[in-house]
């Protein structure tokens, strides 16, 4: 018969991941789950980095970074090539808009500011630098830019004509090259197949017109939807209809 000692205690459970305080064990691969007490901004200039964070992971790129909170536990994973640049805030002094990991879609004059501090940084608690990492919206779908000619030419006239039905066929025709090898190249450069990418410009670019109070028949006609297929995309991406994210929209202004 076996014994019991009760002043042992029941027997452990399994062991929660160590976490640790600061930038402890950070190798040139990776950083094992850590939290800080400042907020965090990071970005890379090149090469890619995955942050998994209460349990989803982001993926960055030259055209999206992170927001990550003070006291939200992360681990990292860093490609070799990789360079990153990372903004500090220290919580005390800055308050984030966001109560929650955010991914956003960094813009040409924020990765110029990001670039010049990797060259010249004026250390963490810049004002002018956190008003400056802030300013994007978070509700964006995060969309990294192609970096190739044909993908980037495909991307550039998608931006500026959202509702273009051309196939991938077309655009390989439009750029000289090859159906495959232009999707294969989109997916490469981005993470993201063309049509995923496509429709994620569609959606970004819809809230914009959403907020200056367009209807969403005309909203969903003008990025390429039919009024029922766009309503089923948003409610895909983010959970709503496009008429309750607007009352959302509505009510944070009042």
């Amino acid at each position: 018969m076996d014994e019991t000692h009760p002043e042992d205690g029941p027997p452990p459970g399994p062991a929660s991941p160590a976490i640790h305080p600061d930038d402890e064990f950070i190798t040139p691969t990776g950083h094992p789950l850590h939290v800080h007490a400042y907020h965090q901004f990071l970005w890379v200039s090149s090469g890619e980095i995955a942050v998994n964070a209460v349990g989803e992971e982001h993926g960055l790129s030259r055209s999206v970074a992170l927001w990550i909170p003070a006291g939200v536990p992360h681990s990292a994973r860093f490609g070799t090539d990789s360079v990153i640049a990372v903004e500090v805030f220290y919580a005390s002094s800055f308050r984030l808009p966001f109560r929650r990991v955010t991914t956003l879609n960094t813009t040409n004059d924020q990765r110029h500011l990001l670039l010049a501090r990797m060259r010249s940084s004026t250390g963490p608690d810049n004002p002018d630098v956190f008003s400056a990492l802030t300013a994007c919206r978070a509700n964006r779908l995060p969309l990294p830019q192609p970096t190739g000619l044909a993908t980037s030419y495909v991307a550039q006239e998608l931006a500026r004509t959202p509702s273009d039905a051309r196939t991938a066929t077309e655009w390989a025709q439009a750029t000289y090259t090859n159906s495959t090898s232009l999707r294969r190249a989109f997916r490469a450069e981005t993470g993201l197949p063309l049509s995923e990418w496509r429709t994620r410009l569609r959606l970004n670019h819809s809230l914009t017109l959403l907020e200056q109070g367009h209807l969403v028949s005309a909203v969903a006609a003008w990025v390429g939807f039919s009024t029922n297929g766009y309503i089923l995309a948003f409610r895909r991406y983010f959970g709503q209809t496009p008429g309750t994210y607007v009352r959302n929209w509505e009510n944070e202004l009042a």
